[in-house]
């Protein structure tokens, strides 16, 4: 909608976990060091936790794209499943031939049967499960039964579970004891520092093609970055919402203003009782921009 008016090239606020965005703070940073290391290790059964839009699955996709050919992965993205379905989606993920005819016993001993067989070929599996907190506590304890699996000397299987705080809170459980003494490494993300913020947004708008000081006035940063909290996919939402605004205005910079309408249109940052009139600014500035355009359509249509 507003690239051409700012002059980027790609959207640099979406919320999906584009990797070619990956902004590492010194605690995203550190999450990928202890993942990395401890994989390279041979010892992982690894947690992230983090808030909701703390990046979380931002880098579990990118800790797939960075391990090499050495490494073989099953990635579950949302792993609400009953213990037999989940060991059924993660002999899928490895590729195990199978029937349903074979039975859940005939289909563990195939999998392990593969995981040697990767094993004995130099490989090393790595199960990559994000949303854990949302698993049973039964599909909990099969996974704790998977890491069971092992050589003499090396695991078979490694395991990095992507969280939020929730699951910090089932781990405490007596039932749970098992899996939490499995977790060799573990590393919790914070949102980011001011600074890191507002490093956060001037490197995604430098990778879509523009620069932070030429597109936002510093106090409208400040604004932004103050109401997110520190909250990556807030400043995503809000930053997003900002342009929105100029570009519904014609103004070719934020301004406090801009930042004031995104916050307030946004029911994460909004302040109590204003609700209402700016998400109506936002709509009918936007809605301005319609009007004119399918004036301007109209005019060259009937121009002889």
């Amino acid at each position: 909608m507003y690239l051409e008016h700012f002059g980027l090239r790609d959207h640099p606020f979406r919320l999906t976990p584009d990797t070619d965005f990956l902004y590492l703070s010194p605690g995203h940073q550190e999450a990928r060091n202890v993942m990395l290391v401890s994989l390279r290790s041979g010892e992982g059964f690894i947690k992230i936790t983090g808030e909701v839009g703390t990046g979380k699955t931002l880098l579990c996709r990118t800790l797939l794209n960075e391990l090499g050919d050495d490494y073989v992965t099953a990635y579950l993205p949302n792993p609400c499943l009953s213990p037999n379905v989940f060991r059924t989606a993660f002999a899928d993920e490895l590729g195990v031939e199978y029937t349903p005819s074979h039975g859940m016993h005939r289909l563990m001993l195939r999998t392990t049967e593969k995981l040697s067989e990767l094993h004995t070929a130099g490989k090393q599996v790595v199960l990559l499960i994000d949303e854990a907190q949302a698993m049973p506590r039964e599909t909990l304890e099969a996974v704790r039964l998977l890491s069971n699996l092992e050589t003499s000397k090396t695991k078979l299987l490694q395991i990095v579970l992507f969280a939020q705080p929730e699951l910090d809170e089932r781990l405490g459980t007596r039932e749970l004891r098992q899996l939490r003494q499995r977790i060799t490494f573990a590393h919790t993300l914070c949102p980011l520092g001011q600074d890191d913020a507002k490093a956060y947004v001037g490197h995604r708008l430098a990778i879509a093609g523009g620069h932070v000081q030429m597109l936002f006035e510093p106090k409208a940063l400040n604004d932004l970055c103050r109401a997110a909290r520190g909250i990556p996919r807030l400043l995503n939402i809000l930053a997003h919402k900002t342009l929105m605004a100029a570009y519904g205005k014609g103004a070719r910079r934020i301004t406090r203003s801009h930042a004031a309408m995104a916050i307030h249109d946004t029911e994460e940052t909004r302040e109590q009782g204003s609700a209402s009139r700016p998400a109506l600014q936002i709509g009918l500035a936007l809605g301005a921009v319609a009007s004119a355009s399918a004036g301007l359509y109209y005019f060259l249509r009937t121009v002889p």
